[in-house]
């Protein structure tokens, strides 16, 4: 598996961050970072939330809210607490807010195509 290192701090201004490696995974919504990486960042998780394997095992983890920045674009996103043994992998919901898109072929991120939609103004 293809892997990528992001910048992860508590918010757009905090100065303190961590450069961490993800594992790109076409298949996760949120992204996963070890706890104690977040708890050195002071993110603090507001709920918990249960998650289904692949193996069809189910687990708890908390969540809270992190920055992210790669190549100048940032964003913010939700992120799971992981625990021992768990990956850092990059979900699509940070994806989106750093505004790329995962090429399931070549596993590379590329920038994504941003397009704003409006309705004609007699469609009211």
């Amino acid at each position: 598996m293809k892997t990528v290192g992001i910048l992860v701090k508590k918010n757009h201004d905090a100065v303190a961050g961590e450069c961490v490696t993800f594992l790109l995974d076409s298949g996760a919504v949120y992204s996963v970072v070890q706890g104690e990486v977040l708890r050195r960042l002071c993110i603090r998780p507001y709920r918990t939330r249960t998650f289904h394997l692949a193996d069809g095992h189910e687990i708890e983890r908390k969540i809270g809210d992190a920055y992210f920045e790669y190549r100048g674009v940032g964003g913010a996103a939700p992120v799971i607490f992981g625990e021992p043994g768990d990956s850092n992998l990059l979900g699509t919901t940070t994806l989106e807010a750093l505004e790329l898109v995962l090429d399931p072929f070549k596993r590379e991120l590329r920038p994504m195509t941003l397009s704003l939609m409006g309705m004609p103004m007699g469609c009211r």
